[in-house]
């Protein structure tokens, strides 16, 4: 009211003019600082195992578990593809891999020619008035910060897992692999790739950006070689460590089309890290780096705060995909069960409840069209998400829609509130009832009395699946003519499983 008085008796001494000159100046600006800032975390391979999703039971994620109390968590979250390429141009694109083509570690999107002109997520925020930026890792790989890439107005550190120790931790079979490894390194927190990326978005923050903004910053770890300071590992005693819960048995009921999915792949078998010695290890060293990644999203929030940024701006974090660390006697993603399928998925900011828990069936493909809700901007016809705002303003609506995955072409999981299907390229399927069955140890595909749920999922499927986009390669699958290939290379019907 003061403000309104003491506009009122200025404008009375100016001329007519003059006032509608200050209220054209006025009026644009009051609309643009009414929309809210975007902070877009996202973080690559962390799997369930977050505090508020209770995926591990002694995993210290005290900031994340801060985010979901200020905002809403999504504990039935799931990615598009257990992959980084696929997931990151789903979200980013709001497009299915089965509606892009891109199944692989490659294409980058912007080099098909069906799919150059779509509008990423930050490129449409530009279009609206925002001001973007970005650091670490948003795009697979170095996409959207290289220098003739336009996805970001600004840029800052690309992603790096460095320093890496001069000589390799984990004591590993088969041919060594520079990211296929663990441990505890030397160098300071402040020396890791991490660190610094975080250290970038905060000075941006503290640099007060021109609001609204768009920064997206993109967290590495915990992407192999899981490699963190000793600190970290302390947090994780290794005599009271609680390892994941297997069963020697899991494969013996799921079909052999389910191992083409992650055929010949750098990471182990759990067979293999056992006779290693280095399976508790690896679990180790990814809780650790869990809990460093915890520490940087933490920084980056608190510069929010103390920068009076946190009110008008929408924070939304998402991990890409899962992690397998034994279950199913593998370790990595390329699976189609919930441990490489549920992420982390937490908004916080206006327009979103406090306190929130939903465990409607959510998926990465929501991300966009919500944003575009919560930042009142309008929205896109070409988007095959649906919004999540009517469960950030109450997490116990109704949603009418289950989530899907898809590992290649034919390959898909559909995820509800109590069961997991899944479909695969040559007709095999699964089913997993997740109330009695959590770790997905008894597939019920092959029961009679099933068949009805297996018909109420099938249904969601997609109708049209569009073939690996040009240039496709990097763990993609092809079933063609009752032939399975691997990148490629056609796998013989009877061959051996690698790693076994």
């Amino acid at each position: 009211m003061r403000r309104t008085g003491w506009r009122g008796r200025a404008f009375r001494s100016v001329p007519a003019a003059a006032v509608l000159l200050m209220f054209a100046w006025w009026v644009p600006r009051v609309g643009a600082a009414a929309k809210p800032n975007v902070l877009f975390i996202a973080i690559d391979d962390l799997n369930d195992w977050v505090g508020c999703l209770d995926g591990h039971p002694q995993v210290k994620t005290p900031h994340i578990d801060g985010l979901a109390q200020r905002g809403t968590v999504f504990t039935n979250a799931h990615c598009q593809a257990p992959l980084c390429n696929p997931s990151r141009t789903s979200v980013l694109t709001g497009r299915r891999p089965s509606s892009t083509g891109v199944y692989g570690l490659s294409p980058w999107f912007r080099d098909v020619p069906a799919l150059k002109k779509l509008v990423a997520l930050p490129e449409y925020f530009a279009g609206q008035g925002y001001r973007t930026f970005a650091t670490g890792k948003i795009f697979h790989r170095h996409f959207g910060l290289r220098d003739n890439d336009k996805e970001f107005q600004v840029v800052g550190p690309k992603y790096n897992d460095g320093p890496h120790p001069e000589r390799r931790i984990a004591a590993l079979p088969g041919k060594p692999n520079r990211n296929n490894d663990w441990g505890v390194v030397s160098s300071r927190d402040e020396e890791r790739g991490d660190w610094k990326l975080a250290s970038w978005a905060i000075e941006k923050l503290n640099g007060k950006p021109p609001e609204p903004f768009f920064l997206s910053v993109g967290i590495r770890l915990p992407h192999v070689p899981l490699f963190a300071t000793r600190r970290w590992f302390d947090l994780y005693p290794e005599d009271s460590l609680v390892l994941p819960p297997v069963r020697r048995d899991d494969r013996d009921d799921t079909p052999r089309f389910s191992w083409y999915l992650h055929w010949d792949l750098p990471e182990h078998r759990l067979v293999q890290l056992e006779a290693a010695g280095e399976w508790k290890s690896q679990v180790r060293a990814y809780l650790a780096c869990i809990s460093f990644l915890d520490s940087q999203v933490g920084r980056v929030l608190e510069a929010l705060r103390r920068n009076e940024l946190e009110e008008n701006t929408v924070v939304v974090l998402w991990s890409d995909h899962g992690w397998h660390l034994g279950e199913k006697l593998i370790t990595g993603k390329n699976t189609l069960w919930e441990r490489s399928t549920r992420v982390p998925l937490v908004f916080a900011g206006p327009g979103v409840a406090k306190g929130g828990r939903c465990s409607r069936p959510a998926e990465l493909l929501d991300v966009y069209p919500t944003l575009l809700e919560l930042c009142r901007l309008p929205g896109k016809d070409d988007l095959e998400g649906h919004s999540l705002g009517p469960q950030l303003r109450d997490a116990a609506t109704v949603r009418e829609w289950p989530a899907m995955t898809t590992a290649n072409r034919g390959n898909h999981a559909v995820r509800t509130a109590h069961w997991r299907y899944i479909r695969y390229a040559d007709g095999s399927q699964e089913l997993y009832d997740l109330r009695k069955d959590p770790n997905e140890w008894h597939n019920l595909a092959g029961e009679d009395r099933h068949a009805g749920i297996i018909a109420e999922h099938r249904k969601w499927l997609p109708k049209r699946e569009v073939p690996p986009a040009p240039g496709s390669r990097g763990r993609v699958v092809e079933f063609r003519n009752g032939k399975v290939s691997w990148d490629g290379k056609e796998i013989p019907k009877d061959s051996p499983i690698p790693g076994l």
